[in-house]
This record gives C-alpha cells, sequence and structure tokens, in this order.
C-alpha cells in the first residue's frame, strides 16, 4: 500500500502535534522533579537524616508566607533564625482558617536566593503533603531544616549569608473559594 505525498506530510503533522502536546502535559512535572532534585530555582532539598556536623559559620534564615485564593491567615512565628551550617533547627508557622467550611491545602516553598536551594535541607515539613483545616481551626506546624556543610566548600554556596525560605498555602482540595466567599467569608489578604 502507498501513501501519498500529502497523506504522508499530514500523518507527520500529526504525530508532531501529538507529541507536543505529550511534552507540553510533562514539562511541569518533569521541571518540578528537575528542581526538586536539583535546587534549580530556589528548591529546596528533602534529607533522611541529620548531619553529624556543625560548623561555625552562620547563616541569618528569614521566613516569607503568603496565601493564595484561600480564606486562611497564614504566618511565620519568628521572622528570622540564626542558624549554624550543619545544625538541625526548628522554625514554627501558625494558619487558622476564618471561613466556616473545612479547607484542603499544601504550601509550595522555595529559598531565595536561588543559589542557596541545594544546601537548604529540610527534614521534616507540612509541605511534605495536604494539610486540612477546619472551619475556625488554627494550627501550628513545623519544620525542621539544616544548612548542608558544603556551603563551604561550593564556590556558589561561599558568599551566602542570609537565605529566605518563603511559602505560599494555595488549596489542594475540597475548598470552593466561591461558595466561601458567598457565605461571607472574606478571604485572607495575599
Amino acid at each position: 500500500m502507498k501513501i501519498d505525498r500529502n497523506a504522508r506530510i499530514a500523518l507527520i503533522c500529526g504525530v508532531v502535534a501529538v507529541g507536543m502536546v505529550g511534552a507540553a502535559y510533562a514539562a511541569v512535572p518533569l521541571y518540578r522533579l528537575f528542581c526538586q532534585v536539583t535546587g534549580f530555582d530556589g528548591t529546596t532539598q528533602r534529607a533522611v537524616e541529620a548531619p553529624e556536623r556543625v560548623l561555625d559559620r552562620t547563616l541569618t534564615v528569614s521566613f516569607d508566607t503568603n496565601v493564595r485564593d484561600l480564606p486562611v491567615t497564614f504566618q511565620a512565628e519568628q521572622l528570622r533564625q540564626t542558624v549554624h551550617v550543619g545544625e538541625p533547627t526548628l522554625a514554627y508557622f501558625r494558619v487558622t482558617n476564618t471561613s466556616d467550611q473545612p479547607v484542603e491545602a499544601t504550601a509550595a516553598y522555595n529559598v531565595s536566593p536561588e543559589s542557596a536551594g541545594p544546601y537548604f535541607l529540610k527534614l521534616q515539613c507540612f509541605c511534605f503533603e495536604s494539610q486540612r483545616i477546619e472551619p475556625g481551626e488554627t494550627l501550628e506546624f513545623p519544620i525542621q531544616y539544616f544548612i548542608d556543610e558544603t556551603i563551604e566548600t561550593e564556590p556558589e554556596g561561599r558568599g551566602i549569608r542570609n537565605v529566605t525560605l518563603s511559602y505560599t498555602f494555595y488549596p489542594t482540595q475540597g475548598f470552593d473559594p466561591e461558595a466561601s466567599a458567598s457565605s461571607g467569608a472574606a478571604p485572607a489578604p495575599l
């Protein structure tokens, strides 16, 4: 069976179009995975155990909180911490659901400067999974983190003295902002 030239071109265009759509859908998860593995774009890393060595060098870690499309207040309980490189440290965040219905949310996170991403490691974090906050409920979320000692030996890390850890709380499921708005609950300011 012989395919004429126009049919072959149409088939090639169709395959290319399907491939482009597939690449578009795969781009976001692949980019997210790349950032998590490499620390690119200020993405922090997840650690399985605390380091054994604590260095004399200290850094200042500041905390930034944001809310997107949720009727919650969300804030860090401390504005900043001075930490030793390699020392596991706890920080606390407080969230209050100001609506009359449950909220399911998660927190996206990053650090700045972006070059600090590979060195900022989390042992435990509320951002690793979705959180359910009941109407009117206030929860306190701890994170446990440390700055990896390779910040001392790698050229990209030596000049870093201040790091900002930023979280944005956003809905994951089970919350309809339009229904909340019609019930009179005001969303939290950004």
